[in-house]
């Protein structure tokens, strides 16, 4: 889901985890749980690769 988000806007924000589909699947405290300090870093790292 997150590849496909990217591919459609270019990047990924934590506000997007509160919209459809992620939010249905728990948001942003789903990314929390799954990632939780490195939530950041990861979506940040995703931002740079699935970009270019």
């Amino acid at each position: 889901m997150i590849r496909d988000h990217i591919a459609t806007s270019f990047h990924i924000e934590k506000d997007d985890f509160e919209l459809s589909p992620f939010g249905e699947r728990g948001g942003l405290g789903k990314l929390h749980e799954l990632f939780g300090s490195r939530t950041d870093e990861l979506m940040e790292e995703l931002n740079e690769v699935l970009v270019a």
